[in-house]
């Protein structure tokens, strides 16, 4: 034993002492005492006190004190140091951080790495994040576009504009042998009706003819309004083009000659939105009067049937056709 001391069993089963002794300084030896007085191992508070693990309910312990040791109220412990074992007040030395500021400066190391200071992660995110913003924005152009069409092509059938203009435009259309189709009919029967409320003081037909026909959709359109009581010099017959837009391509060339600027075009209501446009596009400012009879306008399995018909060939006309050399 250190200093001299010594075990001593006792005769009797008890429990063995100690003893001490320091001849060499000539102190006297303590009372020999049994291992029950010998200090009994205590749990270190400090060590308790430390930060751990708080278990589901539990806020503090029962001796009043929080899980990081302190007692309800106290900042720090009594030799004046936080929870932290940093002093009240204490600024860290060169060199060192505070343990507060430690993960923020991790923190902000972790955003920082990577190229241009930016990280690999968040550039990655960003470029997805554009990739798809752009898918979307042709999701909505592919089918955001056609459905505007359509309600273009829906919107302005159902308009009947009939103001005063120089001339009203009668859009060819079938004709048999010189005799006006069904749908041709319906037109010039509405032109006609038109010219005698005094909407405008001309009528130009529209339409030349298929290979192997002797008469052109303007000729036949002209002489049916002449059977029903329009003089011929009222009557101006465009006898070309084979489409829509060949038609008002050759009608605008007219206009020009004429000295005309307005029109009332007349024709189907669904085909409206496309010849007002393609006519605005040779110099004529033009309104509908479409009609409000005929086989195009029957049972709304038909109706449906000519707006998508013409949503696409407005839209073709827009983004192709306009385009084309002759117009």
């Amino acid at each position: 034993m250190r200093d001299g001391g010594a075990i001593t069993e006792q005769p009797d089963r008890g429990e063995p002492t100690v003893e001490f002794g320091r001849d060499a300084t000539r102190v006297p030896a303590e009372p020999a005492r049994t291992r029950s007085d010998l200090p009994q191992w205590r749990p270190d508070t400090t060590r308790q006190d430390l930060p751990g693990r708080r278990r589901d309910g539990e806020g503090s312990r029962d001796d009043g004190t929080s899980v990081l040791g302190e007692r309800e109220g106290e900042a720090s412990r009594d030799e004046g140091t936080s929870v932290l074992g940093e002093r009240e007040g204490e600024v860290p030395r060169d060199g060192e951080t505070s343990v507060l500021e430690r993960p923020r400066e991790r923190a902000d190391r972790g955003a920082g790495e990577g190229p241009a200071g930016g990280g690999g992660r968040p550039r990655r995110r960003s470029r997805w994040r554009w990739v798809r913003r752009v898918v979307y924005l042709l999701l909505v152009l592919i089918i955001g576009t056609p459905l505007f069409a359509g309600f273009r092509v829906w919107y302005v059938a159902r308009q009947d504009d009939h103001r005063r203009s120089d001339a009203i435009i009668v859009l060819g259309a079938a004709q048999y042998n010189g005799k006006p189709s069904a749908v041709l009919e319906w037109r010039l029967t509405h032109a006609l009706k038109l010219y005698r409320e005094g909407v405008a003081p001309h009528i130009v037909t529209v339409g030349g003819n298929r290979p192997g026909d002797n008469y052109t959709e303007a000729g036949t359109g002209k002489a049916w309004l002449n059977e029903h009581g329009v003089p011929n010099d009222r009557i101006v017959a465009v006898r070309s083009g084979s489409d829509t837009l060949q038609s008002m391509i050759d009608v605008g060339k007219e206009y020009k000659r004429q000295g005309w600027h307005t029109a009332v075009i007349v024709t189907d209501p669904w085909h409206a939105l496309r010849s007002r446009t393609m006519a605005d596009d040779n110099g004529i400012k033009a309104v509908t009067s479409p009609t409000r009879s005929g086989p195009t306008v029957g049972s709304r399995d038909t109706q449906f049937h000519y707006i998508v018909r013409e949503t696409g060939g407005y839209l073709w006309y827009v983004f192709i056709g306009r385009w084309h050399g002759d117009s």
